[in-house]
């Protein structure tokens, strides 16, 4: 027998050695994937910070971003209620932030390992029918599936479908504080608060629910000079805070007398807009009770119960009722705004943790009666 003949004997003894161990059981591991840690949902009122596999390139248009700066959102709270059948237990969370993608896949062509990136709430192909119409929210494969139906930027690290329209490059010296709140909060107030309540100069504006979200659109809705600006809330402190940042008038609605009070400020006719942005059925309600003929309601709210809608009183009111889910079609203009300092997103911001704290600014964030926050921010 030849040298190279003893090779190849050898070889395969030594693979049939390999498979006959491994069909017997042997120790013989193949390679862990790596690990992370996330903040994962197990149920309605359960969720974890916990040890998660890292998330890996899966279609060639995907990106992997280590997340630098992330927040939690208010629908993140309606999540851990169970309004949102959508998202199934084991799903991480989150759809905020910022971060340097890490690695992408073959068909990226507008970033590269190393850029620093805005993440936007809605993933968005780009090229499906409702893309086509500017409606990313309800993009054949993506729209808002960051935190819902795939694993969100609660984590070290997120997979971004569809990067190229998905993420946005972060411009030289730029606040990343101020960007997180572009992902979602500032987007979502002004698409569908302003642009869908049809703010115009002149008008009468009431805002039912001054968080985070009320907030935004009480910003946003002063690139349009209402002449009014009613904030409604059931706390003092967020009523505090919607005057410093422009509302003209605040009423508390702990009462339930908050319509009267609205028509008392409005002569009796009622706003032009009311914008819902709680997500209960109380507050849907009012904005039917305070909508002037001819105006508009706009909801913002996630709904996870069922609303009554009073067309007994409404049917010959000439009002228009608007419901959408954000396209985050606003950015690049909200980018541009942002960076020009018409506008400052950070006074949004009261506290901020590490990303390993973040049980503890969920319990901060969700008792914000008591601790007085409005946005986190969560910095890896």
């Amino acid at each position: 027998m030849t040298v190279v003949e003893s090779t190849l004997v050898a070889d395969a003894a030594s693979t049939a050695r390999r498979q006959a161990t491994t069909a017997a059981g042997s120790p013989r591991q193949d390679p862990q994937p790596a690990q992370m840690k996330a903040l994962v949902y197990h149920g309605p009122g359960r969720k974890a910070w916990e040890d998660h596999a890292r998330p890996v390139v899966v279609e060639a248009t995907d990106a992997i971003v280590r997340v630098t700066k992330t927040t939690i959102c208010g629908t993140d709270l309606h999540i851990l209620k169970g309004d949102l059948p959508s998202c199934v237990p084991g799903r991480i969370l989150g759809h905020e932030g910022v971060g340097v993608v890490d690695s992408v896949g073959a068909a990226v062509t507008a970033f590269k390992a190393g850029d620093r990136v805005l993440i936007s709430c809605v993933s968005a192909c780009g090229k499906c029918a409702y893309c086509r119409r500017g409606m990313f929210s309800h993009c054949e494969t993506g729209g808002w599936i960051l935190g819902n139906t795939i694993d969100g930027t609660q984590a070290e690290f997120v997979r971004i479908p569809h990067a190229d329209t998905s993420l946005y490059p972060i411009p030289p010296g730029a606040d990343e504080e101020a960007l997180v709140m572009l992902s979602d909060i500032l987007p979502t107030g002004f698409e569908c608060g302003v642009l869908n309540g049809k703010v115009q100069p002149g008008n009468t504006v009431a805002i039912v629910g001054s968080g985070p979200i009320g907030l935004a659109a009480l910003l946003t809705s002063q690139f349009y000079s209402p002449a009014e600006i009613i904030m409604i809330d059931l706390d003092d402190g967020r009523l505090e805070v919607a005057r410093r940042f422009g509302a003209t008038a605040s009423i508390n609605s702990t009462d339930g007398k908050a319509a009267e009070a609205v028509m008392k400020l409005t002569g009796g006719r009622g706003v032009d807009t009311a914008v819902e942005a709680v997500g209960i059925p109380a507050t849907f309600e009012l904005c039917e009770e305070i909508v002037a003929p001819g105006g508009v309601i706009a909801n913002i709210g996630v709904h996870g119960v069922q609303v009554a809608l009073h067309l007994e009183r409404l049917w010959d009111r000439n009002i228009s009722i608007t419901t959408r889910l954000v396209d985050t079609v606003s950015t690049p203009m909200l980018l541009n705004i942002v960076k020009a300092k018409r506008i400052d997103p950070t006074r949004l911001i009261t506290h901020r943790f590490k990303l390993s704290q973040i049980l503890e600014a969920y319990e901060t964030f969700g008792h914000a009666a008591e601790t007085k926050a409005l946005k986190v921010i969560l910095e890896a």
